[in-house]
């Protein structure tokens, strides 16, 4: 039998799908699933979108140009601007979700054995498209004692080095839901300026700010917009995952036009996604109010409720809908295994990311776990109680 490919066997599992055949053997016991494991929002998506549709009058689905409809960037354009974004649409590739934009960048900005530093923990599929692309991610770790901030910027300088073309972060973060600073990106800018370096910027949480607190786009920092590549999607904004609908957003002609080079090559993105997308541009404002209001209430109780666990520390996200906190087990792979295979609590047991997939540092987040809070107030407080009688009775706990 033929051997796969290197980079096949070097391509990393998904730690947030690794569980899923334990989940589904528990299911199929009857037992019921509280799924804080993945961004699934159980947020509506709007009608907007969803009349888009039903109401599709179309004789054939067909190809869309390569960097998405035109309409749909030009309405685009309009949705950035009032974010603050001197962009045209020539500026803005639609790409099959977030997942095909960061992966373009990659292909686009770098070359095999280059580069990215990124802080951690980050979205474990990072890992994923940096093997694809044959890039190095250099890991610069940040800490659940300070809420995940963005490590020292002489921590990150001391990472680059002649292989470095790019620094990635993902604001507001997943898994943490940190949330960057005015002073934070402005450190990051003068490092990039320094070393004439790339800034990608994953903000596809840029809606889910909370407390007051405001996100700050890569594409308003002065002096660096040829330097800056946004990656952005519809899939947490308007609770479209389904549609696999993304965006590359950057100033930089050249990153574009190479960028298309690899889109003609899978010709185009989803025609009926892009409808559904470019009609959520019209979503009204009360809809992310109330989406808002409900992430936030999420957010508080289950901060409340995890920090009541005797030995279960998070801290309060400021954006996003994750959180990681730290167990008392030695290792919470084994815990998020164990809970699904051998624990029910009134017939109901618990889904949650290890959170050591979301670093790639050896031996980081063996005792912590990512939580979304997707789910309503009611399912949360379900699932944070049969965490905590799991915990009592864990065989593996720790002191």
């Amino acid at each position: 039998m033929p051997n796969i490919s290197q980079r096949g066997e070097q391509m990393p599992e998904s730690p947030i799908r690794r569980l899923v055949p334990y989940a589904e053997k528990a299911k199929s016991k009857g037992v019921t699933i509280y799924h804080l494991n993945i961004g699934q929002p159980d947020i509506k998506t709007p009608e907007t979108a969803m009349n888009a549709m039903r109401n599709i009058n179309l004789d054939v689905i067909s190809y869309s140009h390569s960097a998405g409809i035109e309409s749909y960037r030009e309405n685009l354009t309009k949705y950035y601007q009032s974010a603050g974004f001197d962009i045209d649409k020539d500026q803005i590739m639609v790409t099959t979700g977030g997942s095909e934009a960061i992966s373009l960048t990659f292909l686009s900005c770098m070359d095999a054995g280059d580069e990215v530093i990124v802080p951690e923990p980050f979205y474990a599929n990072y890992n994923g498209f940096a093997t694809a692309a044959g890039i190095k991610v250099v890991p610069v770790i940040s800490n659940i004692e300070t809420s995940f901030a963005l490590p020292p910027v002489s921590e990150i300088e001391k990472m680059i080095g002649p292989k470095t073309k790019a620094i990635f972060i993902c604001n507001p973060n997943n898994p943490t839901g940190y949330l960057y600073s005015k002073d934070e990106l402005e450190q990051l800018r003068q490092l990039v300026l320094k070393y004439n370096i790339y800034l990608f910027a994953d903000e596809v949480y840029s809606e889910f700010c909370y407390d007051g607190e405001p996100h700050i786009s890569v594409m308003t920092l002065k002096g660096i917009e040829n330097n800056t590549v946004m990656i952005d999607s519809v899939s947490k904004r308007y609770s479209g995952c389904g549609l696999r609908i993304g965006m590359l957003v950057s100033k930089n002609k050249n990153v574009i036009d190479t960028a298309l080079k690899f889109a003609q090559a899978r010709l185009s993105p989803p025609s009926l996604g892009q409808i559904a997308a470019e009609a959520s541009l019209a979503t009204p404002d009360s809809y992310f109010l109330n989406v808002h209001n409900e992430y936030k209430k999420r957010r508080d109780f289950l901060v409340k409720e995890l920090n009541s666990i005797p030995g279960v520390y998070t801290p309060t996200p400021k954006g996003a809908f994750y959180t990681v906190a730290r167990l008392p087990v030695e290792d919470s792979e084994d815990f998020c295994e164990w809970i699904l295979r051998d624990f029910s609590y009134k017939n109901q047991t618990v889904m949650m990311a290890p959170a050591a997939g979301f670093y790639s540092t050896p031996g980081k987040g063996k005792n912590e776990v990512r939580i979304a809070y997707v789910l309503n107030i009611k399912d949360l407080g379900n699932a944070v109680e049969t965490l905590k009688k799991a915990l009592e009775i864990y065989p593996r706990k720790t002191e």
